[in-house]
């Protein structure tokens, strides 16, 4: 075999590794932000489904003193 032939073929190996190593690298470092990408999600979730029952609470809350103010008028127009 040529010294040309062994050099391609050593020069072709070095580029195989490294291009195996730099696909390799970058699929974990995707996974990685992938997986902190999902780690955000669910606690923007978790704040948005804590915000809809407090939102939901303080509706409820607002009724209820919007039935007891109703009722205090009416107490008041009883006992004039």
């Amino acid at each position: 075999m040529s010294e040309t032939i062994i050099v391609a073929l050593i020069s072709f190996a070095g580029t195989a590794i490294g291009t195996v190593g730099g696909i390799v690298a970058s699929s974990r470092l995707t996974a990685y932000r992938l997986k902190q990408l999902e780690q955000k999600v669910e606690k923007h979730n978790s704040v948005i489904e804590r915000v809809y029952k407090l939102e939901e609470n303080a509706a409820v809350q607002e009724e209820q003193i919007k039935v007891a103010n109703h009722r205090i008028g009416d107490l008041e127009e009883y006992h004039k």
